[in-house]
């Protein structure tokens, strides 16, 4: 058992993102390691200075070059809060077109939890292919929680904490 809790934080362009620094310094309070990756959009909504100076790592939205260090430690757990539509839909396809898509494609062959915190208008959530996509997802080991347009994270930090202590308790044998 590790007491070392790195999240990897995926953040799309919905509005929560825009108090994605409470959430992050809620973590940190609850003894997590945050290290920040966004999509393009989401990018241009935030601070990323400030957000790379609270986590102490860069926020990321672009691929890295072949040979360049990885700029964030291994991940314990995978967050992506929000999770768009768009998001949604591409990952359950395996869409890899940008960093925030390739990291979250990963995660689900990393053996690590994975959460997504989707937040999507009803009536995006009522097109006939989300509800089968979140079905992928969900097959796929995804912990889906749908996300409300004003958060409350003390669900999100708590959601987190139960599915890394249950991934990292000591097995006993007996």
């Amino acid at each position: 058992m590790t007491d070392r809790k790195v999240l990897t934080l995926v953040a799309c362009a919905a509005p929560p993102v825009l108090r994605i620094s409470e959430l992050i310094g809620r973590l940190q309070q609850d003894g997590w390691i945050v290290c920040l990756t966004t999509t393009p959009t989401a990018a241009t909504w935030i601070d990323r200075k400030a957000l790379a100076q609270q986590t102490g790592y860069p926020v990321r939205v672009e691929w890295r070059m072949p040979g360049d260090p990885e700029p964030h430690p291994p991940a314990t757990a995978v967050a992506v809060v929000p999770a768009t539509f768009n998001v949604i839909n591409k990952w359950a396809h395996g869409i890899n077109d940008t960093l925030a898509l390739g990291i979250l494609n990963e995660a689900l062959g990393a053996d690590i939890p994975v959460h997504a915190f989707p937040s999507v208008k009803d009536q995006l959530a009522a097109h006939p292919s989300y509800d089968r996509h979140l079905q992928t997802l969900r097959y796929a080991g995804v912990i889906v929680t749908p996300l409300r347009t004003e958060p409350r994270w003390e669900p999100v930090v708590a959601q987190l904490w139960a599915a890394y202590a249950s991934a990292t308790l000591p097995v006993v044998d007996g």
